[in-house]
């Protein structure tokens, strides 16, 4: 095992991610997390129907589709620090439209607006970590990021039950979520500088492509990575984005429809809301609490010992719960599965984010990285749109099996794809 791999050097790297990464990302979704359960909320007040408040909701997830591709772009020319600092001011701008939202119009755009901005912090951090963290902790390191990002997100609605409670108004929410985004953008700016923090070249020397300063005298042209566009880069690399990104995608789309399956399953079967929203939680508290075991998986076996599994859980879990709808212990089943969704969704915290690091250019990682999560986010977009389509057409136990053979199909394709693109052998495995 190399020192980069001691528990000691992990702590040290994460120490100093801390006031760059993790923290703002902790912000950013305790506020996103705080206001996302109310965005039908507020388009109701503003007059809308129940079709056009779901509408208004996935502009959020059609911001971040839209805002990859750019946010890869930006993070090309301007760097990380930048684009996540750029991110959290314009989401600022969007908090602020929320707020004051006269019409439906104005209101979507800025939930529109602050997926924009989402999706550019997020790939901002991605691309630092790909290029910065050493690979024999880079699953741990990034299933952290997708921790802290799980925690804002589940703590977020209890706190904006208290907001609530306290001042009487929906729209504390939103004003919290504004004073979060300042939190992280102060910290990105005025935080330690990343470059002196986490020493880049642990990380790149690793990758054949990039020269390594031997010190001695250069003669002739000095070689430099060619930037490439967005458009080229996802030319380059269609062989992996048609083949692992689609497999990463169907996991992405598995995770969406949790989302939307359990809360609508429970009304289904009768359940009152009270027992819902324990259910869900549970199901939450599960998933967040497997977060780091997922990246120590990745790191000691390799990362299909931790995708695989997920999948399999995920994919068998809704198959099983579709036959359950109308058995006399519905409930109790109900309860079961979800915390079965919940701890393969857990055990599938940061695979996106490490595969994604592990497949791009580590030259310059931030326009594949920009269509890699324009895939998985599509996948997450579509999921919903598919299950609500299937449960008009059919019922809804024949969209939940969909959903499950589509995390089995998925499976399938992490089995046939990952070894191909990402050898298991890596640098400090037991291998």
């Amino acid at each position: 095992m190399t020192d980069a791999s001691t528990p000691e050097s992990i702590r040290r790297m994460i120490r100093r991610l801390a006031p760059v990464i993790y923290g703002p990302t902790v912000l950013f979704a305790l506020g996103e997390g705080a206001v996302i359960p109310l965005l039908p909320i507020f388009a109701a007040n503003l007059g809308a129907d129940v079709p056009t408040a779901a509408l208004v909701a996935s502009a959020l997830v059609v911001g971040q589709l839209f805002g990859n591709l750019p946010a890869g772009w930006a993070v090309a020319r301007i760097g990380e620090r930048v684009t996540m600092a750029v991110g959290g001011v314009v989401a600022l701008l969007g908090v602020v439209g929320l707020a004051l939202a006269p019409n439906l119009l104005v209101l979507t755009a800025s939930v529109f607006v602050i997926g924009l901005s989402a999706a550019a912090f997020g790939l901002a951090r991605h691309s630092f970590m790909t290029t910065r963290v050493p690979l024999e902790f880079r699953a741990r390191a990034l299933s952290l990021l997708g921790g802290t990002f799980r925690l804002g997100m589940f703590v977020g609605p209890f706190l904006a039950a208290l907001l609530i409670g306290v001042f009487g108004d929906e729209h504390a929410t939103v004003w919290f979520f504004g004073v979060c985004l300042i939190g992280a953008v102060l910290l990105v700016l005025l935080g330690p500088d990343p470059e002196l923090q986490v020493a880049a070249p642990r990380a790149s020397a690793r990758d054949p492509r990039i020269a390594e300063d031997s010190g001695e005298p250069v003669t002739g042209a000095i070689p430099t990575p060619e930037r490439v566009g967005v458009f080229r880069t996802m030319w380059l690399h269609r062989g992996v984005l048609a083949r692992l990104g689609i497999a990463a995608a169907s996991l992405s789309a598995v995770r969406s429809a949790r989302q939307v399956v359990l809360p609508l399953w429970g009304v289904s079967i009768g359940l009152d809301a009270q027992t819902i929203a324990l259910v869900v939680g549970v199901s939450g508290a599960i998933d967040f609490a497997l977060f780091y075991a997922s990246g120590q998986v990745m790191d000691r076996f390799g990362r299909l010992w931790a995708a695989l599994p997920a999948m399999i859980l995920m994919g068998l879990g809704f198959l099983a719960l579709s036959f359950t709808h109308d058995l006399p212990q519905a409930a109790m089943w109900y309860a079961l599965f979800a915390a079965v969704l919940g701890v393969g969704n857990g055990l599938s915290s940061g695979i996106l984010l490490t595969l994604g690091a592990d497949v791009a250019p580590q030259d310059d990682p931030a326009p594949f990285l920009g269509s890699w999560r324009t895939l998985t986010d599509a996948g997450g977009a579509i999921a919903p749109l598919l299950f609500s389509a299937l449960s008009a057409a059919f019922s809804l136990s024949v969209a939940t099996g969909a959903i499950g053979v589509v995390g089995l199909l998925g499976a399938a394709a992490f089995v046939r794809w990952v070894p191909r693109f990402v050898p298991r052998a890596r640098p400090g495995s037991p291998d």
